[in-house]
């Protein structure tokens, strides 16, 4: 095994016996070769990959992929039924709730306890105990019982011991969901400096952003199958794609993921815009850019809203809400800094005055992050004949954080004195932004600011 190598995993195969009854456990015991008393599930099926030392390798997938059950065979508390794992280096692991504690012991007691366990000796464990409690930082429930810690307690108390041991490897599952938002910035700032130490981590997240500002690679899992290996960016859209497929196709799109695995994505390497002087072709450049980006969204029929509203219409029906590349193509799966437009027609029954139109982005919370009319008030078209149909055309550039939004449409005419709306929808479309590896705004909304720095010359001051 090459000396870069910290984990080797080939061939990996782990499979349970499911019992319908009790008593067919023991019938399998005493009876074995009369006939099988139990099916086998296969949690993981021929997984291989390599992690080089100083790696942070985020598995992602689905519930029940096998995620969890990998990361137990890989910290050995779990033996394989195929293949094999090899682990070079000093492996800590958070893979349960608690595991590795003992309920009666006190906090002090499993920190003395669980740090042996992790290969530590007792002058260790002392010289680091100060530093583990003031990470934990539970205060006097150092000294009771665990049996008595609430959830988040179990973690923080196990994860300050994980990361004190100094692993050579640290295997994290999920756990750190548990803690509240200011332990789990301050646990993922320290798998930071781990990994600037040299330390190679492992671990599963459902978050996409995690994964990506964490990781160098990542592993996407689908029914105990690796689907993908790669870049972040390039496993977390594949894994979405999967993640919100419809039933009925996600075995073809897992056949597509095996093959794109076995052949190599068939979609060629992006190429960096051409640098040219002048204002006006970076502004073309920008253009092509945001076209081309735009042209690798897609789209996936199970984002479907489930929160839309329709008000009662008067008059007028807007029809057939949508994103599309400024090629025509429809998408929902967008890509940061493309050019889209978003695209509804609207048919008049009857004849109206004073027309308007406008559009709103929300987050999944309901906050109203951009939107737009067709124009101000003195600018509206006068009058739109019954029968007449319109296409309203909204172009944007996609420069929302990742994420899930919602799209509003609305139309707006006179009625009597005052302008009211003729429809409207609301959380009509759905669409998510994928992550960007490469972003540096913060917040939802992207205002494409361009840092700058400068030294600053001190003057001296001038004499009153």
């Amino acid at each position: 095994m090459s000396s870069d190598l910290a984990i080797r995993v080939a061939g990996l195969g782990k499979a349970f016996a499911i019992y319908d009854k009790p008593h067919h456990r023991l019938l399998q015991q005493i009876l074995p070769g009369r006939r099988a008393w139990h099916r086998e599930f296969h949690a993981l099926h021929d997984v291989s990959f390599e992690v080089r030392r100083g790696e942070t390798v985020g598995i992602v997938g689905r519930n029940g992929s096998g995620k969890s059950t990998l990361l137990q065979i890989v910290c050995g508390t779990l033996a394989p039924s195929a293949g094999t794992v090899e682990v070079h280096g000093r492996i800590a692991a958070l893979l349960e709730l608690g595991a590795g504690f003992n309920p009666e012991f006190t906090g002090r007691e499993n920190v003395y306890l669980n740090g042996t366990v992790l290969g530590l000796t007792r002058a260790e464990v002392e010289a680091r105990f100060d530093a583990i409690a003031a990470f934990a930082d539970i205060g006097e429930f150092i000294d009771q019982p665990v049996k008595s810690y609430s959830s988040g307690m179990y973690v923080r108390l196990a994860f300050a011991v994980a990361i004190h041991v100094v692993p050579d490897i640290l295997v994290v599952d999920e756990a750190l969901s548990v803690g509240d938002e200011a332990f789990q910035r301050k646990c993922y700032a320290r798998i930071q400096r781990l990994r600037e130490d040299g330390a190679t981590v492992l671990f599963v997240s459902h978050s996409a952003g995690t994964v990506i500002e964490l990781c160098s690679r990542a592993i996407l899992l689908d029914r105990g199958e690796c689907l993908a290996i790669g870049t972040p960016k390039h496993v977390i859209a594949r894994y979405h794609k999967l993640l919100y497929a419809p039933a009925e196709r996600a075995e073809t799109l897992r056949a597509e993921l095996r093959a794109e695995r076995r052949d190599g994505p068939s979609s060629g390497v992006a190429h960096p815009a051409s640098m040219l002087d002048g204002a006006s072709a970076a502004r073309t450049d920008a253009t092509a850019h945001a076209a081309e980006l735009a042209e690798t969204a897609w789209f996936e029929p199970g984002l479907v809203p489930q929160s839309t509203v329709h008000y009662a219409a008067r008059g007028a029906e807007i029809l057939d809400p949508h994103i599309e590349t400024p090629g025509g193509r429809h998408v929902n799966v967008l890509r940061p800094g493309g050019a889209f437009v978003y695209v509804y027609r609207v048919h008049f029954q009857q004849a109206a005055c004073a027309v308007r139109f406008g559009m709103l982005f929300k987050t999944t919370t309901g906050v109203e992050l951009a939107g737009a009319v067709s124009a101000q008030p003195a600018d509206a078209l006068p009058l739109i004949e019954a029968g007449q149909s319109i296409e309203v055309r909204f172009r944007f550039r996609c420069l929302l954080a990742p994420g899930t939004y919602f799209a509003n449409a609305g139309v707006l005419g006179l009625i009597g004195e005052s302008e009211e709306y003729l429809d409207r929808r609301i959380d009509v479309a759905m669409f998510r932004v994928l992550p960007d590896p490469q972003r540096l705004a913060t917040g939802h909304v992207d205002l494409d600011v361009q840092p700058e720095l400068g030294n600053v010359v001190a003057t001296e001051s001038s004499p009153t």
